[in-house]
């Protein structure tokens, strides 16, 4: 017997590590949760026949780009983003690390280690990634890799 239904396990997850209030934008239907067959721990969420979010072991969610497209509409998650100037998002759509050069703007909740989604100028989500440096820092730095991108252009 589980103790929470899984709508709220997941939503309580995506608020601990993006913000409380980013469960608010969870799609309210086509949500699938695949459970480990040995460990009965959340392993994948999958949205329409599409994988929306692993279940890393440590606990840690790692949005698809699909996912974080769908989030993008509650201000809570774009707390979570960083953004990148147009002449290098064609590279980032490629799967490309971004730069620090390249970000113009970040939000308050981007820390080292933690996931973001990297978006153009205009907003669009472009990627999904890992923090390398805190969001400050990115704006400042003129070297370095700010966010390695793990999955782009679906």
């Amino acid at each position: 017997m589980k103790l929470l239904d899984e709508r709220r396990r997941f939503s309580l997850m995506l608020d601990y590590e993006f913000g409380a209030g980013t469960s608010r934008a969870l799609p309210k239907s086509g949500l699938d949760y695949l459970y480990s067959r040995r460990s009965d721990r959340l392993k994948q969420v999958m949205h329409d026949g599409k994988i929306f979010a692993v279940i890393r072991p440590n606990g840690a969610i790692a949005l698809s780009l699909r996912a974080a497209g769908l989030l993008s509409s509650s201000r809570v998650f774009m707390q979570n983003s960083v953004t990148v100037r147009d002449d290098a998002a064609q590279f980032v759509r490629n799967g490309k690390s971004v730069f620090c050069k390249f970000v113009t703007k970040t939000g308050k909740h981007v820390l080292p280690g933690g996931e973001v989604v990297v978006l153009d100028e205009s907003g669009l989500p472009i990627a999904v990634g890992r923090a390398k440096l805190p969001g400050a820092f990115m704006r400042e730095f003129k070297a370095g890799v700010a966010v390695k991108v793990r999955s782009a252009h679906e």
